[in-house]
């Protein structure tokens, strides 16, 4: 996209959602809508919002323009999950006030939400390492695994989604094999073996419960030692719990991610107490997790694998890319082990 075609999105967005505001704030006037940095799938910017009666600062998320908004970049059905999400005990996302359905691919559809005050991290990925960064993570790392049970808790039905496809634990192994499909050879490891191994070995579902797909303390805003709100639900889907609990706990210390950029503890506690909490908030005990941690391993070395793909092509490489791209094998490996293949 061109400066000048920023300038017109910009404009636009302004026009249509000052439109589509008028009956979340009668008189209301949208303006100055900018950048903020936010999901990878979708754009986001802030506003400001006035009407006769106050003012405030609004999140537009935004599909892509000139792309079909759908999957990850389906900002409605985003916008309905907060919707649906929004006052569920224990759960914090941003309220969403009104949204508008795109006119064409190039006037995309967008969702307008309230402004979250916070700081998004992921602690593992950054390099300070100091004794007060590591007692704030350890501490919003066990407010986050509590979040996570109390998310689990929701019904699916009870709040509006009950028509919502179920992502079986066999369709979550069939989507990463599909992106190891179209990864480069040298990422790939004996990624089929492992698919057959996996399927192999699938273990007793547990009750169907939202997931956020990528949970972790870096898709979430903290103030503090507190999870203020839980961002970034390009890829939710209704499924096993297990799924969303396995991926938090691979971002602690003692999952040795390989993307760390050093092996200096960042203070997240030990995985045995994350399950702990969240257990607690969930309200039940959670089995085969060794098998939950082998499938983990398989989709983050396949979703590493498509996203090293796409930064080759676009010479953007980060130092974190590079720690993973000769990782990727030996995560494949791990998975096998995991499973007794």
């Amino acid at each position: 996209m061109t400066p000048l075609d920023d300038k017109q999105l910009h404009a636009d967005l302004a026009v249509r959602a000052t439109r589509a505001g008028q009956e979340w704030r009668e008189g209301l006037t949208v303006s100055d809508v900018r950048p903020l940095s936010g999901g990878s799938s979708s754009l986001t910017f802030i506003a400001d919002a006035s009407w006769p009666a106050g003012d405030q600062q609004v999140v537009l998320k935004v599909a892509p323009p000139g792309l079909e908004p759908v999957r990850n970049r389906d900002v409605l059905r985003q916008g309905r999950l907060m919707n649906a999400l929004h006052g569920a005990p224990g759960v914090k996302v941003p309220e969403v006030y009104f949204s508008a359905a795109g006119k064409s691919k190039e006037v995309p559809p967008f969702v307008a939400m309230a402004f979250v005050a916070g700081e998004c991290v992921e602690p593992l990925l950054e390099d300070d390492r100091t004794d007060a960064l590591r007692e704030r993570t350890r501490t919003r790392f066990l407010d986050a695994a509590r979040m996570l049970g109390n998310l689990h808790r929701v019904v699916p039905a009870e709040v509006g989604l009950g028509d919502e496809p179920v992502v079986t634990i066999e369709d979550e192994i069939n989507r990463w094999t599909r992106a190891f499909t179209t990864a480069p050879e040298d990422l790939q490891g004996e990624y089929e073996t492992c698919a057959k191994a996996l399927h192999a070995t699938v273990p007793q579902p547990m009750a169907h419960v939202v997931n956020h797909g990528d949970f972790r303390l870096g898709n979430t805003l903290c103030d503090g030692t507190k999870v203020t709100s839980i961002i970034d639900w390009e890829i939710w889907s209704v499924g096993d719990p297990r799924i969303d609990l396995t991926w938090l706990t691979y971002f602690t210390d003692e999952a040795r991610h390989p993307a760390r950029p050093n092996d200096e503890p960042c203070g997240a506690p030990m995985i045995a107490e994350v399950v702990r909490e969240y257990e607690n908030s969930f309200g039940a005990k959670i089995p085969d997790l060794e098998w939950f941690d082998a499938l983990t391993r398989y989709k983050e070395a396949a979703a590493t694998a498509l996203l090293i793909k796409r930064a080759r092509k676009h010479n953007t490489m980060n130092p974190s890319f590079a720690r993973m791209e000769p990782a990727l094998p030996e995560l494949i490996r791990e998975a096998l082990t995991l499973v007794g293949a």
